[in-house]
């Protein structure tokens, strides 16, 4: 799915009046779930670690002053995440949605990862997703939504260890919070996305994308918009009996157990 298919196709959803936060934003799948959010009518604060907007997120500001506005913010860090609310209380804005998309990833193996990589992953791709529940959750109301966005990492048990242990955690964390969340009717998701290609993916050695690819159903790799089509569904009010959810959006490639490989030996 390209970005203009995108834009006609789901612009059908109606998210006129709601505002998201949407964090990792400058870039990859952040920016796709903006552009998208900020097409269906949505009031979008992005967010992301560096002080300016990159030149891709520029021109998404440009093109919806209105609905987008970009904002530093470092997951990590307990004192952004409470600026970041006080400026929404600030702008008497609802929160309606919040995506926690910014994630980073080590490569090493099992015996070659460290504590201290495994400390930085979690960080970011955790600890980063708890608080920003923490901050924006009181800013919530029923028909709230959070999509933690994980990754098909946290459905196997893929080789990079400290970024796999990081997305099954995130797992446990969409879990219990859903659980804790649901009287108050807020619904929280979690996509995992396969092989998409971002500047995440784009230095990946290229035979782990051929072989990815081999065990990919539809024989290919995605696109930032077709995760950020699925965040939106999430969001919306398309989706208002739906929490608790692990959503893989990879082509089929966690659905088979291996057995792809197999059958795809015996033609």
């Amino acid at each position: 799915m390209t970005r203009s298919e995108a834009k006609d196709v789901f612009a059908v959803i109606d998210m006129i009046d709601r505002n998201v936060v949407i964090t990792g934003a400058n870039g990859g799948q952040g920016l796709a779930e903006t552009l998208m959010l900020a097409a269906a009518g949505a009031a979008v604060v992005a967010a992301d670690l560096a002080a300016e907007p990159s030149t891709a997120m520029k021109a998404a500001t440009a093109e919806y002053p209105d609905r987008i506005t970009y904002r530093q913010l470092d997951v990590t860090r307990t004192d952004d995440w409470r600026a970041l609310a006080e400026y929404l209380q600030s702008a008497s804005a609802r929160l309606d949605g919040l995506v926690n998309n910014a994630g980073i990833t080590r490569r090493s193996r099992l015996l070659e990862v460290t504590p201290a990589d495994l400390a930085a992953v979690s960080d970011v791709n955790v600890t980063g997703a708890l608080l920003g529940m923490q901050a924006c959750v009181p800013l919530m109301k029923s028909g709230g939504s959070i999509v933690n966005v994980g990754s098909v990492a946290a459905l196997t048990g893929h080789y990079p260890v400290a970024y796999t242990a990081s997305k099954w955690a995130l797992r446990g964390l969409t879990i219990a919070a859903a659980t804790e969340l649901g009287p108050q009717g807020i619904r929280v998701n979690s996509v995992h996305p396969g092989f998409i290609e971002t500047p995440m993916t784009a230095d990946a050695n290229p035979v782990f994308k051929e072989a990815t690819i081999a065990e990919t159903s539809l024989g290919r790799t995605g696109t930032p918009e077709e995760v950020a089509a699925v965040v939106l569904f999430l969001l919306s009010p398309m989706a208002a009996f739906v929490t608790g959810v692990d959503l893989p959006v990879d082509g089929g490639q966690s659905s088979h157990g291996g057995a792809k490989s197999i059958s795809d030996a015996l033609r």
